[in-house]
């Protein structure tokens, strides 16, 4: 996937979570399923999931290099990269839950604030994405606390399926 195509789906798939948002009744963001994540507690996990992600994004690119290393594989596709999140979500569910137990409910105060930030750091990771190159991208080399280490070209695509992932948890269970 290029980098274009790349801020292109970021975009796409964060659009749908924002017409989603607005779509819904206030009531709706302190909802959710008993004994799970509230309506906000999805949009606060991805602003602080795509938040982290452009923090590491700023680190000098030796560094990154030194800490986390080298890729020593071919850059894998998008659709790889969703099929395995899928997997190792579906392998390691209690991990997942214990990764984010104690995610706070954010209140009807804080949603305009949220809405904000994850569009704004939205636009700074496709402004980022479009500013790397493509040599880094595919092998430079990020953690992901479930996947492991990946590509940052990967982890980037990943952010888009992670969006649309929670959007699509939105859309059936809200």
């Amino acid at each position: 996937m290029t980098k274009n195509e790349i801020v292109n789906i970021l975009e796409e798939k964060h659009q749908e979570l924002f017409n989603l948002i607005e779509n819904q009744r206030d009531e709706k963001w302190l909802e959710g399923p008993e004994n799970k994540w509230k309506f906000g507690q999805h949009v606060l996990h991805l602003a602080d999931s795509i938040q982290l992600l452009n923090n590491a994004l700023s680190y000098p690119k030796f560094i990154l290099k030194y800490k986390f290393g080298k890729s020593n594989r071919e850059t894998r596709s998008y659709d790889v990269v969703a099929k395995k999140y899928i997997e190792k979500l579906a392998a390691n569910q209690e991990r997942a839950k214990q990764f984010n137990i104690k995610l706070k409910a954010p209140s009807l105060n804080e949603k305009t604030f949220l809405v904000n930030k994850l569009k704004v750091q939205n636009k700074k990771l496709q402004y980022k994405t479009n500013k790397w190159k493509d040599k880094n991208l595919n092998n430079l080399l990020i953690p992901h606390p479930l996947m492991g280490r990946m590509t940052v070209r990967e982890i980037i695509m990943w952010t888009a399926y992670h969006t649309a992932h929670h959007t699509q948890i939105l859309k059936e269970k809200y």
